[in-house]
């Protein structure tokens, strides 16, 4: 298996090439991590389990020991929602976390059973596209996320599950700006520059997630699922994620996360109703 995978890599690498062929005047490579062969290991092991059903099944699976309590919820998500702690924002309620960081929609859709359905909650509530829009599992339609959250919520309701879908959050580039700043002064101060950091707009463009979060609400309408708003309630005058409540521009800090409460708690008791 190992074999395999490394020869898989060497052809990938042989043939996929660079996107311009260009000689160098000096040899400056990236740093390789060590080593070659832990490294192939490790992602047959990833791919092996691509939606990563294997992060809640012992969770799963014990859950389902017990009878489901009438109340219950499962959040569905990425990162956003994987680093949501539940148990403090709503205490004592029957919230499931069934979140995982850098997910997209195939990804979620590929859990529904496993993750959703045989847990039997009362309600869903899905938070994601942010990384689809990002592409984090390659280059994907509109018309392909939305036939993704499409699947999601039929499976759902097909199954008795009351569905919340939730708007996909705005970005910043607040924090890339700050750091820009920083380093600029620490330049011309002669200090050590902070480390590198990214334009979140780059990868998710605000135009992007504004034509996803239309669908959404309608198609939540039109499906008897209700829409909760998290963008609106992130959103600032220049259309980015309201500066203070995110510490790199995409995943919400503990003050976020408190914005975030009234908003998920209204929707889901409107699903239950």
């Amino acid at each position: 298996m190992l074999r395999t995978a490394i020869c898989t890599m060497l052809a990938v690498l042989a043939f996929s090439g660079p996107a311009s062929a260009q000689l160098v005047d000096e040899f400056e490579p990236p740093v390789a991590g060590c080593c070659l062969p832990a490294a192939a290991q490790r992602l047959t092991d990833q791919l092996q389990d691509w939606n990563q059903l294997g992060r809640y099944h012992a969770a799963n699976e014990e859950l389902k020991k017990h009878p489901a309590d009438p109340n219950r919820v499962v959040f569905l998500g990425d990162s956003i929602t994987d680093g949501w702690k539940l148990e403090e924002s709503f205490p004592g309620k029957p919230y499931v976390n069934r979140g995982i960081s850098g997910q997209t929609t195939p990804q979620m859709l590929a859990r529904m059973y496993a993750d959703v359905i045989a847990l039997k909650p009362k309600a869903m509530i899905l938070l994601a596209g942010t990384n689809d829009i990002a592409r984090n599992t390659g280059p994907m339609t509109a018309e392909m996320i939305e036939q993704n959250f499409m699947a999601i919520t039929e499976l759902a309701q097909h199954h008795g599950i009351k569905v919340v879908l939730c708007a996909v959050m705005p970005v910043s580039n607040y924090p890339y700006e700050r750091q820009q700043r920083e380093a600029a002064n620490a330049g011309a101060s002669g200090g050590r520059k902070p480390a590198a950091r990214s334009k979140m707009t780059e990868r998710r463009p605000p135009a992007d997630i504004l034509k996803l979060n239309a669908w959404l609400k309608e198609y939540a309408a039109r499906v008897g699922a209700v829409y909760a708003d998290y963008y609106a309630a992130f959103v600032d005058e220049h259309g980015w994620l309201k500066d203070g409540f995110s510490e790199d521009g995409l995943h919400p800090n503990a003050a976020g996360y408190k914005l975030m409460v009234p908003v998920a708690e209204a929707a889901i008791q409107q699903a239950m109703r």
